[in-house]
């Protein structure tokens, strides 16, 4: 059995203000030449950050402005203008493939890799972004460790020293972008808005077109990968509710990353359908510039359905039974979250193709996710 999301969405500024508690902070950051911000995530969670670094870059027009992130989030900064430069690690306080049997002692030395990399990089500030269920304590050691002045961070618990600025978070289920809003809010820095945005670049545009082979007619875009195992559709569904679209009229490209490529061929094997085809898997800039061009994206809870967000396309998105979609669920384009009784598995394919159908050729005054 599957549901599907009937919940206006917020409007971004409105929510942002609800989440704004009154705390500020003494900092000037336009004194910092080098500023650190952490972000433990995948690349829909550096894409939901998008606005705190406008808002930051506004506060510190001059300062270098570099995000820690894992590699799948580092995959966003050839689209946010707004950094400098990344730093590409997987902490044991983020690294989700660890296991009960963990190598201390490798762990031990990675570890202090990172806090020498960070110390021989100067940078004078770091601000710890976290979602509700994350701790930003290790990151603010580390950096601690690493001599970084200034270190903020989102918590109602006391740290000692360990921070030297610390912000009480918010209350209740709140997004993730007006969450690292209102970090930035109690260290006195002001939101320039809460829209998720990327710069596409133009040779991004250019290889699009080479790789959609000059299609002009409309189609539907499938992204059946996930990083999270566990907020993943099955192939089977995926590829049912891709030959459903085809029989509608709607022919349906499925792509991924380069990693997901035996997965992208068992969609498309299993759909068994002339309107179900390939598009080789592409940068993620380039796969930024195809979502635009698509009349709906259908997939996971994952960095292409925040892409799209980003983009302005419509998704359709089988959702996992125990997230909290209050936390990520797109707010700025129309969308569908389907979700199982129990886990996305249980999703009907017949519910999801028809989400996606829903979203087709509407154009509302006001953007909102049903």
């Amino acid at each position: 059995m599957s549901a599907t999301f009937h919940m206006p969405a917020p409007r971004p500024a409105a929510a942002a203000a609800q989440a704004i508690t009154k705390v500020q902070s003494h900092v000037d950051w336009t004194d910092f030449g080098r500023i650190l911000v952490v972000r433990p995530g995948n690349l829909g969670d550096a894409l939901m950050l998008t606005p705190a670094l406008r808002a930051l870059r506004a506060a510190a027009p001059h300062s270098r402005l570099d995000l820690l992130t894992s590699p799948s989030g580092a995959a966003a900064r050839e689209l946010v203008a707004t950094l400098d430069g990344v730093v590409v690690g997987t902490p044991s306080w983020y690294d989700r493939s660890a296991t009960a049997a963990v190598d201390v002692r490798r762990c031990a030395w990675q570890e202090q890799a990172l806090i020498g990399s960070l110390a021989n990089r100067g940078y004078d500030a770091m601000i710890v972004f976290t979602s509700a269920t994350q701790s930003p304590w290790a990151a603010a050691h580390a950096g601690l460790l690493a001599g970084i002045g200034v270190r903020a961070v989102h918590s109602a618990e006391s740290g000692g020293v360990v921070a030297s600025h610390c912000v009480r978070p918010p209350e209740g289920p709140v997004h993730q972008v007006d969450r690292a809003l209102h970090l930035l809010h109690g260290l006195g820095v002001p939101a320039k808005g809460a829209v998720v945005h990327v710069d596409i670049p133009e040779r991004s545009r250019a290889a699009a077109d080479v790789a959609l082979a000059g299609r002009t007619a409309p189609f539907a875009l499938l992204t059946p990968g996930c990083t999270r195992d566990e907020l993943r559709y099955s192939a089977t569904g995926f590829a049912t509710t891709a030959a459903m679209l085809a029989d509608s009229g709607l022919p349906v490209l499925v792509t991924g990353s380069p990693r997901e490529r035996d997965l992208i061929a068992e969609v498309v094997s299993r759909a068994r359908h002339p309107g179900v085809r390939t598009l080789e898997p592409v940068s993620v800039a380039v796969l930024a510039a195809v979502i635009a061009r698509a009349e709906v994206l259908v997939g996971n809870d994952s960095g292409p359905m925040h892409l799209a967000e980003a983009v302005g396309t419509p998704v359709a998105i089988a959702y996992g039974g125990a997230d909290r979609a209050d936390d990520t669920r797109p707010r700025l384009v129309r969308a569908r979250l389907v979700r199982g009784t129990v886990s996305c598995l249980d999703i009907a394919p017949a519910d999801l193709a028809s989400a996606a159908r829903a979203l087709l050729h509407t154009t509302p005054s006001l953007p909102l996710t049903n």
